[in-house]
């Protein structure tokens, strides 16, 4: 099993995208980026912890490819959004691919190239790459979300 973490906004509706994908053995949302060890939703509401909403993934490489994971990623958001995903604003909504390996560093710096090049989008891509620090796991009421209030979500 392997390990990918994504900010693409709210990660509500990004687990649920993850957790229809063949292959993927868990997800959990949660918060990564920041400064701050445990920190709770309020404090990451505030802006000041650095933290970004993330989705843990965690798949079976010999099922999905990570750079399915990475193509899955950029449909579930805007690339080209600084800080923010449609209403949601802050750094805790940035666009970001936390890697866990130089591979996928490697896999992802090159998705972003070709996103960019593929003329999708009339801005430039603002994705973050970073390298993966603590992942801190969000409260109960955030996991899986959606599916607990029968919530279908379309990407």
């Amino acid at each position: 099993m392997e390990t990918a973490t994504f900010g693409a906004g709210c990660f509500w509706g990004v687990q649920a995208a993850f957790d229809r994908i063949k292959g993927v053995v868990d997800t959990q949302v949660g918060y990564a980026g920041g400064v701050l060890a445990n920190p709770t939703y309020q404090d990451v509401c505030t802006g000041k912890t650095g933290h970004a909403e993330v989705i843990q993934v965690t798949f079976d490489p010999k099922q999905v490819a990570y750079d399915r994971l990475l193509e899955v990623f950029l449909e579930t958001h805007d690339p080209t959004q600084m800080n923010r995903q449609g209403p949601d604003v802050g750094t805790q909504y940035r666009s970001v691919v936390f890697f866990h390996s130089p591979d996928q560093e490697k896999a992802a710096r090159a998705a972003l190239e070709k996103e960019a090049a593929s003329g999708r989008h009339a801005r430039p891509i603002a994705t973050a790459v970073e390298k993966a620090g603590p992942f801190w796991r969000a409260e109960d009421y955030h996991q899986k979300y959606l599916e607990k209030r029968g919530l279908a979500i379309c990407h």
